[in-house]
């Protein structure tokens, strides 16, 4: 094996060392509006959702169904959010910050 073989390697094999953590803690959240009728309650909240559904569609569809577990009609996703921003959704989703993953 040659040197450059030997370098390309493990740089290669260290890039693979820093990077498969990050990508395997990345989370995907979504913050949403949803209501119940009769009477009329709405309520705004953040929750987790897999990565294969990571886009507003895609959560959407995963989201709908655990709210209607609870009486719940999905409204609309407001955003997709990384873990970077949950905090700050922290307050505003109050009891509704991640009780739907």
């Amino acid at each position: 094996m040659t040197y450059i073989h030997h370098i390309t390697r493990t740089g290669l094999a260290t890039a693979l060392l820093v990077l498969l953590p990050s990508l395997a803690s990345a989370a995907c959240f979504a913050s949403y509006k949803a209501k119940q009728e009769d009477p009329l309650r709405l309520h705004f909240g953040v929750a987790q959702v897999p990565d294969s559904a990571c886009t507003k569609a895609g959560a959407a569809q995963v989201l709908a169904p655990r709210l209607a577990n609870d009486g719940w009609i999905l409204l609309t996703i407001d955003a997709m959010v990384d873990e970077t921003e949950l905090e700050a959704l922290k307050d505003s989703a109050g009891a509704f910050f991640l009780k739907y993953k």
